[in-house]
């Protein structure tokens, strides 16, 4: 049995790898959100696009877990998943939600929360159809998602037949549980990890329909 580490208080990093001043980010938080994405994109980051997704359901307790942004553009940041999921379930109830963006490599963090809506219908089917074959069959016998399920080889068999009996079909359909949502955020804070633990830290908040930046303490 390997060794448990019983006392954690004296591992941690000194930040030193970047900086974040008021006078040098967009006065838009999304094109901000952009231009440190696309670093992350530049740089070949393990999947830069997963991000922690948080909700909170009708008792308000919460949930979180990652999924990945399939869509980010000034009105919100999508993703897709079965509504019959908890966080479809939370969401129903709790329209509201917080995602999180971390990338330890360039010592930096955005979340991002506000109100959560359902995309289209023809955006979700559009995209469902551009997923990869398999993704698009595990869609469909993945339900209810978070179910409990006997066995891994009951799911490897649930997959199988279905793969099977749509294997001549040329398109298969998107199943009415499944589709996307998107959050249009409300606010925006971008953290840079600075040496000293005097880390950077800027929101954005949109007041009256206009975004305020302010210093956070770290």
């Amino acid at each position: 049995m390997s060794d448990v580490i019983k006392d954690l208080s004296e591992l941690r990093l000194s930040y030193q790898k970047g900086e974040l001043h008021e006078d040098q980010v967009h006065a838009n938080p999304h094109e901000q959100f952009l231009l440190w994405f696309n670093h992350a994109l530049a740089a070949n980051l393990h999947e830069p696009y997963a991000m922690s997704l948080a909700t909170a359901d009708k008792k308000g307790h919460p949930h979180v877990r990652t999924v990945l942004l399939r869509g980010a553009t000034e009105d919100g940041y999508a993703f897709y998943t079965n509504y019959d999921s908890q966080k479809g379930l939370d969401l129903e109830s709790n329209p509201y939600a917080q995602i999180l963006f971390y990338w330890a490599e360039q010592e930096r963090q955005i979340r991002i929360s506000g109100r959560v809506v359902k995309i289209s219908e023809e955006e979700s089917t559009d995209y469902y159809h551009k997923r990869p074959r398999d993704s698009q069959i595990a869609a469909h016998i993945s339900m209810p998602q978070s179910g409990v399920i006997e066995s891994r080889e009951e799911l490897q068999q649930r997959f199988q037949a279905l793969h099977d009996r749509v294997e001549q079909q040329a398109q298969l359909d998107k199943p009415e549980f499944w589709g996307g949502y998107r959050i249009e955020p409300d606010y925006y804070e971008f953290w840079q990890g600075r040496p000293n633990r005097l880390h950077d830290r800027l929101s954005y908040e949109k007041i009256s329909g206009v975004w305020t930046l302010q210093r956070l303490m770290p």
